[in-house]
């Protein structure tokens, strides 16, 4: 663990609040690149059946192959990515998700909702097994539409939802008077529990704001299972082995496109 991470900083962070960051993780240059990346792969898929998939009205989701994100190296050697990772995750984690998310603008606000149905190991367990890392691509302004949290809630549980992701309207003021917009700047990163309760919020600009999303489990998380993450030979043998062992893949000879599965139909409706 890097002695610059304090861990009970990082899971109180994480098991209060559900959420956390990092100011200037990385350089305006290098998230530039990272931008580059995203809308280079999004004009090859946002046309392709399957490529992209709708997460509301003007909204977007794209999974990606790690090898088209110049940066991605950068981020899963990040000494703060890795000391949060072994603090709530163990020293076992699996990276198993990268994609991102764009809102465009004309997005709406989404319905309050959580990533997926919250796990035994934290129902019972009272344990987070996974994690998001988020990066922006661009200054968050406030008529960006700014991703919002109510923190503390992943501890929140809701009966006879859909997927056990959508709380019911009649909890909603409980988000609402919890709720936290989050401005990240170019270079700053995220970490969050994707069971924590949040939404994006409608896009009033003329302007997209991408994310870039890393997705983490620990060992007994099945994240996986949702994602095809895909490596050409030539790429693992040119990661680092503190990248390569801490990366759920399939090799692939070429890499092959990423038919989009993870629909969440609850956002497909905005919250007005």
């Amino acid at each position: 663990m890097d002695q610059r991470y304090d861990v009970a900083e990082i899971m109180g962070a994480l098991y209060g609040p559900g959420i956390t960051g990092l100011k200037g993780a990385f350089s305006r240059e290098w998230t530039a690149r990272m931008a580059e990346d995203i809308w280079a792969i999004w004009n090859e898929v946002k046309d392709v059946p399957g490529g992209a998939l709708p997460r509301g009205p003007e909204r977007w989701y794209v999974e990606v192959h790690p090898e088209r994100i110049r940066g991605f190296v950068d981020i899963a050697t990040h000494p703060w990515v890795v000391a949060v990772c072994e603090a709530v995750l163990g020293p076992d984690y699996k990276i198993v998700e990268v994609g991102f998310d764009i809102p465009f603008p004309g997005a709406a606000d989404q319905p309050w909702h959580r990533d997926f149905a919250v796990p035994e190991a934290t129902t019972k367990g009272r344990r987070l097994n996974s994690l998001a890392f988020n990066l922006t691509a661009v200054d968050t302004r406030p008529e960006h539409g700014p991703f919002e949290v109510a923190p503390g809630t992943q501890w929140d549980q809701f009966e006879g939802c859909p997927k056990g992701m959508f709380p019911p309207r009649e909890l909603w003021p409980r988000y609402i008077e919890r709720a936290e917009q989050k401005m990240p700047q170019m270079g700053d990163i995220s970490v969050r529990s994707a069971l924590t309760v949040h939404r994006g919020t409608a896009n009033r600009s003329d302007e997209p704001r991408p994310v870039l999303v890393v997705g983490v489990d620990a060992p007994d998380a099945t994240n996986a299972l949702h994602h095809d993450l895909q490596v050409t030979r030539v790429y693992l043998d040119s990661l680092p082995s503190r990248v390569r062992d801490h990366l759920t893949y399939r090799v692939a000879e070429r890499l092959e496109p990423i038919v989009q599965h993870h629909t969440i139909e609850g956002l497909l409706t905005p919250a007005y």
